[in-house]
């Protein structure tokens, strides 16, 4: 039995992710793949690597430093996620990254990106964190806020744009079980965008802005679709219990740790059915 989870993005809403994570670890709960998206992808990456705590630690070690992410960030380099300093220096020396853990994991991750050309989601499957970083930069480049990646030519932005929730791709790939991780509660559900800055902006990527028009129908539906095939028992859902107030770029230690605790609360209650779900044939 392959064992399949899915990460849902959504900036620092995946501090949420995160707790669930860390107490995945506590619990040995076996996992063969992760699709993931986004934040999802940046938190997540951890998972494999086993470093049970490491999201917590460097964002409340780094959330005020000006070089992390913000408008300082923005108005320096063009990007709110500072690029040389979170992807390259936090992971090498400041909160060193395992990669030798995580290749020993053997555990298959896929980050989501959208390509600007096509408007279409890519998933890039990851064997080397420091070799591959700029994917990491693409899935998270959040819109108007960040530049595009560049990776063998082709354009990125956000992997959110075009699949928010990697449900599908997690399907396709053939996995038995799949967890699912989302990062806002049960009765929420997507408003369209206001798309003058978005076109704008991207008049140049017609496709992106087709993309990006109808995001909230597609989440929306893959939503309604998670929660049909969770009362099937055929996926199994971890999701806020409340809604905690929490910006995309949060700079509140305490909404931060919150949202970190929230996750771990809500798992902890959740192990017995997840054990169950996991073990039933």
């Amino acid at each position: 039995m392959k064992v399949g989870l899915v990460l849902e993005g959504g900036a620092m809403r995946g501090m949420f992710t995160a707790g669930v994570l860390d107490v995945f670890m506590d619990h040995n709960i076996h996992i063969d793949g992760i699709v993931s998206v986004s934040a999802g992808a940046l938190f997540g990456v951890n998972l494999p690597s086993q470093q049970r705590g490491r999201v917590l630690r460097y964002n409340l070690q780094l959330l005020h430093d000006k070089r992390y992410m913000g408008l300082h960030s923005w108005l320096t380099t063009g990007n709110i996620v500072n690029k040389d300093f979170t992807f390259y220096e936090v992971p090498y020396t400041i909160d060193p990254f395992d990669q030798t853990t995580f290749s020993q994991s053997h555990m298959d991750f896929y980050a989501t990106l959208t390509n600007v050309e096509t408007g279409l989601p890519e998933y890039i499957k990851i064997t080397d964190v420091f070799k591959q970083m700029e994917v990491f930069r693409a899935t998270s480049a959040m819109p108007l806020v960040s530049k595009m990646v560049e990776i063998n030519g082709q354009r990125y932005l956000d992997g959110g744009i075009a699949d928010s929730i990697p449900l599908k791709q997690c399907q396709q790939l053939g996995y038995d079980k799949i967890i699912v991780i989302l990062t806002r509660p049960l009765d929420y559900r997507k408003t369209p965008s206001n798309l003058f800055l978005f076109k704008t902006f991207y008049k140049r990527y017609p496709k992106l802005i087709e993309c990006m028009a109808k995001r909230h129908l597609d989440y929306n539906n893959t939503v309604e679709d998670i929660i049909r095939l969770e009362q099937a028992q055929k996926i199994f859902v971890i999701r806020p219990s409340i809604t905690l107030p929490i910006k995309r770029i949060e700079k509140d230690l305490t909404k931060i740790q919150a949202m970190y605790d929230l996750g771990v609360s809500d798992c902890q209650q959740l192990i017995p059915q997840l054990q169950h779900y996991l073990h039933q044939s």
